[in-house]
């Protein structure tokens, strides 16, 4: 599977899950409901995940803590707020980058329509 086509599962998970409960409710939510119709089209995700930065000569256990990562391949950042600011784009950007990861999606469940609550995000490694 492509990181193509796991993008196109998360998106359409995302549009059922907007469909039936809407904008408004808490990150937290719509993190566990996208994590279990994932789990149902039986893609591999975790969520919250620790992952490690290294600088310099110093390795930090918990660089940043990932909302969802499916297949090991794609970062999920959700989001439940007024409006995306270009620095939740740049914060992906990096979490790609120190992950070593191709495609990211920052998803934000608060806009009327889905659709534009969506940014994928690739990294040119």
């Amino acid at each position: 599977m492509t990181e193509n086509d796991i993008t196109g599962n998360i998106i359409d998970c995302c549009v059922k899950i907007h469909r039936t409960l809407g904008p408004g409710l808490l990150e937290s939510v719509y993190e566990e409901a996208l994590a279990y119709e994932l789990k149902k089209r039986d893609l591999l995700c975790d969520g919250q995940v620790e992952v490690p930065v290294s600088y310099d000569k110093l390795k930090m256990d918990l660089g940043f803590r990932a909302d969802i990562i499916v297949e090991d391949r794609v970062i999920i950042e959700l989001k439940s707020i007024e409006s995306v600011l270009p620095v939740h784009k740049k914060q992906l950007l990096t979490y790609l980058k120190l992950s070593q990861k191709k495609v990211g999606l920052l998803i934000n469940f608060n806009e009327d329509l889905i659709k534009n609550g969506i940014t994928r995000i690739a990294n040119g490694i």
